[in-house]
């Protein structure tokens, strides 16, 4: 039985935004901002003219704290307190966020990267938990047809195609906190190459024109790049900044060769583990080729494979194949004697089935970073027209989380510095990554047996959709505080 005595099961950041009172989320920010090495020349490339009213820097200071002042957007800053004591026009803040010439990316860097290495020097040789990068997309949905590079989507959410952007993000956690190091925000073209919209509505779009060698222009060309392109290139860029990570955790729309052969490539070291799609991908056992079904059939009794996990109470088979020219580890499991086999992908080999779940229940938090930052940061929910306004507004939701993340790592995960770390281990709060862990182990598993239902449909309606099954995290709740 777990022994957490918090009330909020998924909730990472939202106990700074309770009752429409941000205070504490202000304060937050600003004093976690004050420990960090900020320049103009750094972030910026160059420094603010000696007569201007707000820096940039200033301006970027303003716009982390709109959360904290139910400020929705550049509008709405004059008519709001803190308007009242920073006097600048709405038109300030849009062509701050409209410059091309800004690198958002080296910007989230910097800053996520100071954030996540404060955290890191808590760390101590007897932490075992390994750090893993987490890539997964979100929806951004749009109401508006004159925007930049508008355009439809397929959500996986409603299943129905929408108005908006594909945000594409990479996070990092270490089982104590989460954070969002890049990004991209993409369209689908469609087999029409109309990115599903008629011919008015394409021509109503608004367009502008950007430097070639301007950083949204640089934006603008991964529009249509393949996600798996991207995610490598945004892998390659955090190694490159020497982040140390143990593991690359996705979901199954990312299993392919190329990232089997990137991830085992030899300057990358490091694991993949993430779900594969039971489909007609080969893979060579003994000599042979199979479909992950057909390997299921060859090891599906008892005798020959086929394992039952009290743990997690399901079946499940190991086998060690070759794919992609590497040599990996399948894991299938079901729930069930009539239940659908899912399967996970390991270029560990080590790893038992137990230890591989486990590890990537940890994607899970991502899905909760995404939540909660449309929910109390608004991410996604920018009215702007353009694309490099997007981007910016993008890149400072991922700041504000990275900060109010690090600031409540220190607040309710860790006592400060790390002294009586063990005499306060027991009032200590659990982790994001060990409360969905202990979803999995309760909630999930009973559900998934009753209703031979797969574990990701059930955290996805589980965080998606918390509103509608409000009532199994609330019995979860009584169940933790009793």
């Amino acid at each position: 039985m777990l022994s957490d005595k918090g009330t909020n099961i998924f909730s990472e950041i939202g106990k700074f935004f309770k009752e429409n009172d941000a205070t504490r989320a202000m304060n937050a920010i600003m004093d976690t901002t004050k420990a960090l090495r900020l320049s103009e020349k750094r972030l910026f490339g160059s420094e603010s003219r000696c007569n201007c009213k707000l820096t940039q820097l200033q301006l970027l200071g303003l716009l982390l704290l709109f959360p904290c002042f139910m400020i929705r957007n550049a509008y709405n800053y004059s008519k709001s307190s803190l308007g009242g004591k920073f006097r600048c026009k709405s038109d300030t803040f849009y062509r701050f966020l409209s410059n091309d010439s800004y690198d958002w990316r080296n910007i989230l860097a910097i800053v996520s990267l100071q954030l996540w290495r404060k955290t890191q020097e808590e760390r101590t040789t007897e932490d075992t938990e390994p750090v893993c990068l987490m890539v997964d997309d979100t929806d951004y949905p749009k109401t508006g047809i004159q925007t930049e590079l508008i355009g439809k989507i397929y959500s996986h959410v409603t299943h129905s195609m929408m108005l908006g952007f594909k945000g594409l993000f990479i996070g990092i956690t270490d089982g104590i906190s989460q954070m969002l190091l890049d990004f991209a925000l993409v369209g689908e073209e469609g087999k029409k190459g109309n990115y599903g919209l008629k011919q008015k509505q394409l021509e109503a779009r608004f367009t502008k024109e950007h430097a070639k060698d301007s950083q949204t222009a640089k934006r603008i060309g991964e529009y249509n790049q393949s996600k798996i392109a991207l995610m490598i290139e945004m892998i390659r860029r955090l190694i490159k900044r020497k982040i140390h990570f143990d593991y690359i955790l996705a979901d199954s729309w990312f299993a392919c060769a190329d990232i089997i052969k990137f991830v085992t490539s030899r300057h990358v070291r490091c694991h993949y583990l993430g779900m594969i799609k039971m489909g007609k991908t080969k893979y060579t056992y003994k000599g042979k080729e199979y479909t992950a079904n057909q390997l299921v059939a060859l090891f599906d009794k008892p005798k020959k494979g086929r394992c039952f996990s009290r743990r997690l109470g399901c079946y499940y088979i190991a086998v060690d194949v070759c794919f992609a020219g590497r040599n990996v580890r399948l894991f299938f499991c079901k729930r069930g004697k009539w239940g659908k086999w899912n399967g996970l992908i390991a270029t560990n080999r080590q790893l038992d089935f137990l230890e591989a779940y486990r590890i990537y229940s940890k994607r899970w938090s991502l899905e909760v970073v995404f939540k909660e930052s449309k929910g109390n940061l608004g991410m996604g929910k920018y009215q702007m027209r353009n694309f490099s306004s997007q981007i910016a507004m993008t890149a400072i939701t991922a700041i504000q989380y990275n900060i109010l993340s690090t600031a409540r790592r220190f607040s309710d995960y860790e006592t400060v510095g790390g002294l009586f770390k063990d005499a306060t281990m027991g009032s200590v709060e659990l982790t994001l990554t060990e409360r969905i862990w202990g979803i999995i182990l309760e909630i999930v598993r009973e559900i998934a047996e009753c209703f031979n239902i797969e574990d990701e449909q059930i955290l996805d309606m589980l965080v998606n959709r918390s509103d509608k099954l409000s009532h199994f995290v609330e019995i979860y709740q009584l169940k933790l505080a009793s």
